[in-house]
């Protein structure tokens, strides 16, 4: 039986939770296998069957796990492996991985630029820009969520074209930008808001990767400017910089 701490603060399911993903990390359960029955994980910690339930339930949450009705709980496919380079796009990194792309739009609003926002799109500071805040899933579970800034003025009435069309990419091209570039990227890892972890289904204690990128249309002139928060436990990033 393995031992866990029945008198400190945390609970029990928690304990066993974070001990079975560390397992996933640590490669005991690859991608796809089935974990340990429920009879077996209430013998390796001597726990009740709600207990187990409730440590399965939160991995699950956290999109780690997958349970199938009669078959088992299996681990979820792997991390995405998120390719960032001058012509990066979502749903084509998705698809070519096998994930099903999806999202939610949370917030979309004209707002005055600030001073970063200005700076990155080289508009005046209080100029009207989009904003719009969205989470990105791959096969349902969260990876992404993001705030993006476009100039108000180049893309009016964008959330009625982006309704017509099935991506960023298709959308802007009806403005006439057919085709556009990585301009920069930048990277740093930091702890979550509570806001963010309840959104992304992830614990407090687990860092995101937290990504601020431009891109310009084919006159380098920036077209968007976005900062995104993506899940360190369920993403890794693979730098192309040709």
């Amino acid at each position: 039986m393995e031992t866990i701490d029945r008198k400190g603060g945390s609970a029990l399911w928690h304990q066993i939770g974070e001990i079975l993903a560390a397992d996933i990390a640590a490669g005991t359960f690859a991608s796809g296998t089935k974990l340990p029955t429920e009879p077996e994980l209430m013998q390796r910690f001597g726990v009740s069957r709600f207990t187990v339930r409730q440590a399965l339930g939160h991995l699950e949450q956290r999109g780690l796990v997958r349970a199938e009705q009669g078959r088992g709980t299996f681990v979820h496919r792997g991390v995405l492996d998120y390719t960032l380079s001058k012509r990066t796009r979502f749903h084509k990194n998705l698809i070519e991985q096998g994930f099903e792309p999806g999202g939610e739009l949370l917030v979309h609003e004209i707002v005055p630029a600030t001073e970063p926002v200005a700076a990155y799109l080289k508009i005046a500071i209080g100029a009207p820009v989009i904003h719009r805040r969205g989470v990105m899933t791959a096969d349902g579970i969260p990876v992404e969520l993001g705030d993006s800034y476009y100039p108000a003025e180049r893309f009016p009435d964008f959330d009625k074209a982006r309704l017509q069309h099935p991506t960023i990419s298709a959308a802007l091209a009806s403005y006439g930008v057919t085709d556009y570039e990585r301009l920069s990227t930048e990277i740093e890892a930091r702890m979550p808001t509570a806001d963010e972890a309840r959104i992304l289904r992830q614990p407090k204690s687990v860092p995101l990767l937290v990504t601020r990128k431009v891109d310009a249309d084919t006159d380098g002139v920036p077209i968007t400017y976005s900062e995104s928060v993506w899940p360190a436990e369920r993403t890794t990033f693979n730098l192309d910089l040709r």
